[in-house]
């Protein structure tokens, strides 16, 4: 894991996207052999992206919304709709029908312009579906 140049490679651009001033990353860490990284958005206080280095892949994921109470069924058309346009992540949902964005990367496609990439489709995501997915499947009409 720490040796494997991919897992160094995206430790040491997280590292960066912290220190630049200008990067809305805020924070990172590695946790449980995964790298996290703190994003801070517009529509929310921050997302966290997690960043998993497997043998074949980096594994994208980052944790939207718990399952929609109301109009559960309009929530996640709205996520299979914003999944069309997507390339590096793609809404998912889990057993308990919580909303992530999750995505993976072949390793021999992963630079620093390919995780900035992620970088941006996530937070991007998040901006524009973030709000309308609170309006359909938090309130009650």
């Amino acid at each position: 894991m720490g040796s494997d140049p991919h897992f160094g490679l995206v430790n040491r651009v997280a590292q960066q996207w912290v220190a630049d001033p200008d990067s809305d990353v805020v924070y990172t860490e590695v946790l449980d052999g995964r790298i996290a990284v703190r994003v801070a958005q517009r529509t929310r206080d921050f997302t966290t992206i997690w960043f998993e280095v497997g043998d074949l892949t980096l594994a994208t994921e980052a944790y939207v919304l718990p399952a929609p109470p109301a109009n559960r069924d309009e929530a996640y058309r709205q996520c299979l709709f914003r999944n069309f346009d997507s390339r590096r992540v793609h809404f998912a949902i889990d057993r308990h029908g919580d909303i992530f964005l999750r995505g993976r990367t072949p390793l021999d496609r992963v630079t620093e312009d390919e995780l900035e990439g992620i970088l941006a489709e996530v937070y991007q995501l998040v901006e524009i579906a973030f709000r309308p997915l609170i309006r359909v499947g938090f309130t009650t009409h």
